[in-house]
């Protein structure tokens, strides 16, 4: 075999070497959550979605490979200064995905370094027109205004950012001493305030114990009162009721015959025991000269015993 053909025969199965490469490197198989940005002669052509795709060799080639799925970012550590000149450290996470891969491809060189650029610069903006206790505070509007600017940018950029968290916020050491021993100072302030509230609480409801049992220890004397009144006024009541309803039987005992000479008898008959029991107390009495005439003393004693 002559050298020229074996030159030829080189040439052309590394030329079929090389097409066979081509045609299969121009076969694409895209992920789920991802897209290929294919250029033409060096222009972009269109962008390739999840599945099975066929560029055309030579002509075709795909530059980027762009992952849709959403990211978490770092943003590194960088010192702010606040309001009042006190220098924090403040870092965080974005958190963003990509919506146009074209813009993601040729809107921006690295969207993601970009987006970490930009949050750190409208974090340093934000913080400087805050006090020290402020930025403490208000950790929610420094996220909100850092998600505003890149959403603003992001549309230029292809990419939207879902949130940004700020993770940590270091003051200098002096003044994270001063604000422990500031919290420490409101703490015990608070604790002071709370036992005086309840010390005051306690004695107002002592007091308000005391006035309720002087109060109902008064209802208990003015109603033992009322009773002992109403018991006294009912016996009164039930001695007048017994003694008119004596007075009254008497008389109509001696209006009956022989009535009046039955109490006669009786009254003499008391009577004399009575001059009885003051005779035998050695005590002088005077007695009626004639007992049988009873009507004329027992008048001179004021008793009526007329029917």
């Amino acid at each position: 075999m002559e050298l020229l053909d074996i030159i030829n025969l080189v040439f052309w199965g590394v030329l079929f070497l090389v097409l066979a490469l081509k045609l299969v490197s121009s076969i694409k198989l895209v992920p789920t959550r991802s897209a290929f940005i294919v250029e033409r002669l060096g222009r972009y052509n269109r962008t390739l979605g999840p599945g099975f795709h066929a560029l055309i060799p030579f002509l075709d080639k795909v530059p980027f490979k762009v992952d849709l799925k959403e990211e978490a970012i770092e943003v590194p550590p960088q010192e702010c200064f606040s309001k009042d000149e006190v220098h924090v450290t403040v870092d965080g996470v974005i958190y963003l995905s990509v919506m146009d891969p074209a813009k993601a491809s040729y809107g921006v060189t690295d969207y993601r370094y970009a987006a970490v650029q930009l949050a750190q610069t409208t974090t340093r903006a934000v913080i400087g027109t805050l006090d020290l206790d402020r930025t403490f505070e208000e950790r929610d509007t420094i996220s909100a205004r850092v998600v505003q600017v890149l959403e603003q940018a992001g549309e230029s950029w292809g990419i939207r950012v879902h949130r940004y968290e700020i993770k940590n916020l270091r003051p200098p050491e002096s003044v994270r001493v001063s604000m422990e021993k500031q919290v420490t100072a409101e703490r015990d302030r608070r604790a002071i305030l709370a036992k005086s509230e309840g010390d005051k609480q306690a004695k107002i409801n002592r007091s308000e114990g005391r006035k309720k049992e002087m109060i109902n220890l008064s209802e208990g004397t003015k109603q033992q009162l009322i009773n002992e009144a109403e018991g006294r006024a009912a016996e009164i009541l039930a001695l007048a009721m017994a003694t008119a309803d004596s007075i009254k039987k008497i008389g109509d005992v001696v209006a009956e015959p022989g009535g009046s000479e039955a109490l006669k008898l009786q009254l003499a008959e008391r009577y004399v025991e009575h001059m009885q029991g003051l005779a035998k107390d050695k005590t002088r009495i005077i007695i009626p000269a004639d007992l049988t005439k009873a009507d004329s003393w027992l008048s001179n004693m004021g008793v009526d015993i007329r029917s």
